[in-house]
C-alpha cells in the first residue's frame, strides 16, 4: 500500500561529518564488500551459505556486531531468523518474529519500504521486538528481500542492528538495500534451479528465463548505485560508485548472452567481448577496438573474464593518454589449451619502477589480481611497440570447451 508523503518510515539521522565518519574510506569499503558478495553469490547454489555470507559482510560494512536474514514462513505467518551474526546460540533457525505492522521488520515486509531507526527505545511508530531488547539493540535498519516475478511473496527481510548509540544514515540503508537486491537475485536463481530439476523437459527455456531475470535484477542494482552516486558530495565517492556499477553491468551482460545463447551455460566470447567493448566505448573518451575469434566459453569463465577486461580497459582509459585521446585495442583467440586476451594502448607507457608483483592499494588492481586467481590464469604486463603498454592474459579453458 503506498505511503502518503511525509509518512516514510525513516527517522531523520543526525548529520555525519567526514571527521566522525571518515566518509570516503567507509563508503569505498562498503562498495568493495557489495562487489565481493555479488561475485561470491554467483559462484554457489547453497542458499544457506549465501544468506550467512550476506549477514557477515553487511555487519562488516556497517561496522556493527549484529545482522540477520528473516525468512517469511507462510504456514506460520511469521519471520524466522534464517541466518545471522552476533546472536546468542539457539537464535538462528529457532527464533521467529511476528509480521504485524507495529514491528519494524513487519512494517518493512508489508509495505516494501525501508525502516531506519536510530532510537528504538524512544520509538513511537513501532514496538521493539523482544529479540532486540534482549540483546540491547538501540538502532536498526530493515529492508525487504523481494523475489522477482508476478505474484511472488517477498522472501523476507534483511536487518542490521547495533547496540551502540551511533547513527545510521540513508547511504547505510542504500548499502543494505544493495545486499537485499543481490539476495533477491540469488534466491530467485535458487527457485529457478528447483524448477529446472522438476521439469527437465523445459531446461533450456527456464535457464534462459533465469538469466534474463538476473540481468534485469542486476540492472536494478546498477540503478541504485547510480542514484547513490548522484547524491554523493565527494567526487571520489562518485567515481567509486561509477566503477562498481560498471562491474555489475558487465555481469549483467554475461547473463544477457546466456539467455540468448544456443548452448545452455555458454556464451560466444566474440559476441560478448564485442558488446562489452561497445559499452565501454560509451563511457571513455578513447577509441576501443575489439577483435575476438569465435569461441564458446562457460559462464563461470565469462563473468570473471568480462570483469577483467572491464577493469583493464577502464584503467588504461584513465592513465594511458593524460594529454589527449588514443586507441585501446582488445583482442582474444585460442592459444593451445588457453584463451589468450591482449589489451594494449599507445600511451605514455609504464612507470620506470612498475612491478606487477608488488602490492598496491588500488581497489581496481586488487580486483584484477583476485579475478586472475579465480580464473587460475596468468597475467603479463610489458611495454608495447613502439610505445604504450601491452597486457596479456592467459586463461585455461575447460576441458569440454568446444
Amino acid at each position: 500500500m503506498p505511503i502518503p508523503p511525509g509518512k516514510e518510515s525513516v527517522s531523520p539521522p543526525s548529520p555525519a561529518t567526514e571527521v566522525t565518519r571518515q566518509e570516503l574510506p567507509y563508503r569505498l569499503r562498503q562498495q568493495s564488500l557489495l562487489g565481493e558478495f555479488g561475485r561470491s553469490a554467483m559462484q554457489t547454489r547453497d542458499i544457506g551459505q549465501i544468506l550467512q555470507r550476506a549477514t557477515e559482510l553487511c555487519a562488516e560494512g556497517l561496522e556493527i556486531p549484529f545482522a540477520k536474514v528473516l525468512e517469511y514462513m507462510p504456514d506460520d505467518k511469521r519471520l524466522l531468523v534464517r541466518a545471522g551474526v552476533g546472536w546468542r546460540p539457539g537464535t538462528i533457525g529457532e527464533v521467529s518474529l511476528g509480521i504485524d505492522m507495529e514491528s519494524p521488520a513487519g512494517y518493512a515486509f508489508h509495505t516494501g519500504q525501508l525502516v531506519l531507526s536510530n532510537h528504538l527505545q524512544a520509538e513511537t511508530r513501532f514496538r521493539t521486538p523482544k529479540l532486540l531488547s534482549d540483546h540491547g539493540i538501540k538502532r536498526a535498519i530493515n529492508v525487504l528481500i523481494a523475489r522477482g516475478g508476478e505474484g511472488h511473496l517477498p522472501f523476507g527481510v534483511l536487518e542490521a542492528d547495533s547496540p551502540d548509540p551511533g547513527q545510521f544514515d540513508r547511504a547505510d540503508a542504500d548499502f543494505l538495500a544493495g545486499f537485499a537486491g543481490l539476495l533477491g537475485i540469488a534466491i530467485e536463481r535458487q527457485h529457478a534451479d528447483a524448477d529446472l530439476k522438476e521439469a527437465l523437459d523445459h531446461q533450456a527455456m527456464l535457464t534462459r528465463e533465469m538469466s534474463h531475470r538476473v540481468k534485469n535484477s542486476l540492472a536494478s542494482v546498477v540503478g541504485l548505485l547510480h542514484v547513490q552516486g548522484r547524491n554523493a558530495e565527494s567526487e571520489d565517492v562518485r567515481n567509486a560508485l561509477k566503477d562498481a556499477a560498471s562491474r555489475i553491468t558487465t555481469i549483467a551482460q554475461v547473463h544477457d548472452h546466456l539467455w540468448r545463447s544456443t548452448k545452455i551455460g555458454f556464451v560466444d566470447i566474440a559476441d560478448f567481448a564485442g558488446e562489452l567493448c561497445r559499452k565501454l566505448q560509451e563511457t571513455v573518451a578513447h577509441r576501443v577496438s575489439c577483435a575476438f575469434d569465435p569461441l564458446m566459453i562457460s559462464a563461470d569463465k565469462a563473468i570473471p573474464l568480462g570483469l577483467l577486461i572491464n577493469e583493464i580497459v577502464t584503467n588504461s582509459a584513465k592513465h594511458a593518454y593524460p594529454n589527449g585521446s588514443g586507441e585501446i585495442r582488445v583482442s582474444g583467440a585460442r592459444h593451445a589449451t588457453d584463451l589468450r586476451v591482449e589489451v594494449s594502448d599507445q600511451g605514455i607507457g609504464l612507470p620506470k619502477d612498475f612491478d606487477i608483483d608488488q602490492p598496491r592499494a588500488s581497489l581496481g588492481f586488487k580486483v584484477i589480481k583476485s579475478l586472475i586467481a579465480q580464473l587460475e590464469g596468468r597475467i603479463a604486463v610489458t611495454s608495447n611497440s613502439p610505445k604504450g603498454v601491452m597486457i596479456q592474459l592467459d586463461v585455461p579453458l575447460d576441458e569440454n570447451t568446444p
